[in-house]
């Protein structure tokens, strides 16, 4: 079945086992990509999350409602058939990764700095084998080949559905370290993302917060758990 039918028709949507992954049936139906692609999860977990979402729509299916689903069909239909572009993509960002690039002043924001990316600089060093070089400003600064390499390879190997993952806590971040420091665990993925605001608290901090804008930090970090949350799913019981 296409994937937005207009109104729902089923009763029970199911997570079934199929091959090496898993499918999502609606009352015996199997669910497909916009692609027509068959949606087939790796795991049971992002199954049975994928088939809560459908149990839970009303009369008329409301794809925001739905971001699992969504975030499936875009491992499916657009990173699987173009990884390696993807992955170049994401891999691009520790090239300009937002922990290198510290301000000149004022102290306290420095100092701020410091306390936020200093441990991710030095983990990327020790467990990424990727020492990175810490400019102030923001004219781009050219990391060790060695280092962009060891990131690029990182990023190549992940499967569609981590890749798919990591672009968007990489891109929501600006921080390709913040992103695996997601996937290896390194530290919570609310902290990272609060690591991530460093600069915007400041400003909020000595200008207040415009609504508009706090509207849209809230819906990132809701996007940036989001992607945490789908990449954790994807690796249960591998």
């Amino acid at each position: 079945m296409a994937e937005w039918a207009a109104k729902r028709f089923w009763t029970e949507a199911q997570a079934v086992p199929e091959g090496a992954g898993y499918a999502v049936h609606l009352d015996g139906r199997p669910v497909k990509t916009p692609a027509k692609a068959p949606l087939l999860l790796p795991t049971e977990a992002l199954a049975r999350a994928v088939a809560a979402e459908w149990q839970a729509q009303g009369e008329k299916i409301d794809p925001l409602s739905m971001p699992f689903t969504r975030s499936a069909n875009s491992a499916l239909d657009r990173v699987a058939p173009q990884h390696s572009d993807v992955a170049e993509i994401v891999a691009a960002y520790g090239e300009s990764d937002l922990i290198c690039y510290r301000a000149d002043s004022p102290t306290a924001l420095v100092e701020r700095q410091a306390v936020a990316w200093d441990p991710l600089v030095d983990w990327a060093s020790d467990a990424l084998d990727a020492p990175l070089v810490i400019a102030t400003g923001v004219m781009h600064v050219p990391q060790p080949a060695t280092s962009i390499e060891s990131l690029r390879a990182l990023v190549q190997r992940q499967d569609a559905f981590a890749l798919t993952a990591l672009h968007d806590l990489t891109a929501l971040s600006g921080s390709l370290v913040m992103g695996l420091a997601v996937q290896a665990g390194h530290a919570a993925p609310e902290d990272l993302w609060e690591r991530s605001r460093v600069d915007e608290a400041w400003q909020i901090e000595q200008w207040g917060e415009d609504e508009e804008a706090a509207e849209v930090a809230a819906r990132k970090r809701g996007d940036f758990l989001h992607a945490a949350e789908l990449f954790r799913l994807s690796r249960l019981s591998k």
